[in-house]
C-alpha cells in the first residue's frame, strides 16, 4: 500500500509534527511519496534526503491499485492537492492541522488510528462530484475541473454582468461583483458566505448564487447536476477573473463559459464517526447556547 502524501510549505509546521507523521507511516511500512513543494521540509525535519521516486511533481502518474492521498493541512490543502490527481479514483484523506475544516476532518492527534484503519482497509470514502468548466480564458488552466466551485468575480470597483443559462434557458443577468457555481462539496465554502444553501455532499446538485447582487431580489438557485450552465460575462466597466477552486485567471470582456458536473468524481475518505452532520454542527456551532 501507498500513501501519497500533500502538504504545503507555507503551513506551519513544526520538525517534530513532520517527523511524527513520516515516523508514523514508516511504523505501518506503508511506501510514500512526498510532493517536491514540501519534499525539503520533510528532509530537514527527518535529516534524510529523499529518493527521487519518493518526490512527485505537478501530476502523481500512475500508482498502484492500494494508493491514498493523504493531504496534511487545511481544506485549502486539499483541494490543492486533489489537482495532482487529474481526476484518478484515489481516496483522497484530509487531516486537519488547524482549524476545523469541512473537509479534512481527521485530526492530527489521531496518527495512529488513522493510517493503521488505512493499513486494515477500514476507511470509508464517499463520491464526490466535480465540475468541469470549458470557455474562453485568457490563460488556459492546467485542469478543468473543481471540486469545490467556479467563480466569476469583477477586479476593480466597477460592476460586472454575468447573463446566466441553464440548458440554454435564461435564468438570469446577474449584475453585480460575480456569479459562484459550487457543488455540493462546495456549497460549505464561498457559496455559503455569499448566502448560499448548506447542501448535503451527496446530492446530486449545483448551486449558482450570485455575488454581491445590484437586484436585491436575486437569491441562490439549486439546479440538478445534469443540468449545463453557460455563463457570458460582460465586464465593459471592470476588470474580471475566474476562479476553479483556489486558481485565478484572467477573462476578457465577452468571454463566455461552460459549467458542467465532470465525468471524474473524487473519493474523500472519511475518518471513523465523524459524519458531515457532526462537522457542520461544529464548526457552525449550532446548538451551543451563547447566553452562557
Amino acid at each position: 500500500m501507498k500513501i501519497i502524501l500533500f502538504s504545503r510549505a507555507q503551513i506551519a509546521h513544526t520538525p517534530e509534527e513532520i517527523r511524527q507523521l513520516i515516523g508514523t507511516i514508516g511504523a505501518f511500512g506503508f511506501d510514500y511519496a512526498v510532493n517536491e513543494e514540501f519534499a525539503p521540509l520533510v528532509e530537514q525535519a527527518t535529516g534524510t534526503a529523499l529518493p527521487p521516486e519518493r518526490i512527485y511533481g505537478r501530476y502523481i502518474g500512475k500508482q498502484p491499485t492500494e494508493t491514498v492521498m493523504v493531504c496534511y493541512g487545511g481544506d485549502g490543502t486539499l483541494l490543492e492537492g486533489v489537482h495532482h490527481l487529474c481526476g484518478a479514483p484515489i481516496p483522497v484523506m484530509g487531516i486537519n492541522a488547524g482549524h476545523l475544516g469541512f473537509l479534512t476532518s481527521a485530526p492530527s492527534n489521531g496518527l495512529n488510528l488513522i493510517f493503521r484503519e488505512i493499513a486494515e482497509g477500514n476507511i470509508a470514502t464517499e463520491p464526490r462530484s466535480m465540475l468541469r468548466v470549458t470557455g474562453e480564458f485568457a490563460r488556459q488552466p492546467e485542469s478543468q475541473l473543481a471540486l469545490n466551485e467556479f467563480t466569476v468575480q469583477r477586479h476593480g470597483a466597477g460592476m460586472i454582468s454575468v447573463e446566466t443559462y441553464v440548458d440554454r434557458q435564461m435564468v438570469a443577468t446577474y449584475h453585480g461583483d460575480g456569479v459562484i457555481v459550487s457543488t455540493p462539496t462546495g456549497s460549505t465554502a464561498y457559496s455559503l458566505s455569499a448566502g448560499g444553501p448548506v447542501v448535503a455532499p451527496t446530492c446530486q446538485c449545483l448551486v449558482i448564487s450570485p455575488l454581491a447582487p445590484h437586484n436585491l431580489t436575486m437569491r441562490p438557485v439549486v439546479i440538478p447536476d445534469t443540468g449545463v450552465i453557460t455563463l457570458n460575462v460582460d465586464a465593459r466597466r471592470a476588470d474580471a477573473f475566474v476562479t476553479l477552486d483556489n486558481r485565478t485567471y484572467p477573462v476578457s470582456h465577452g468571454a463566455s463559459f461552460t459549467v458542467e458536473r465532470a465525468e471524474q468524481t473524487i473519493f474523500l475518505a472519511v475518518p471513523h464517526n465523524i459524519s458531515f452532520y457532526d462537522t457542520l454542527r461544529n464548526k457552525m456551532m449550532w446548538g451551543i447556547d451563547i447566553r452562557s
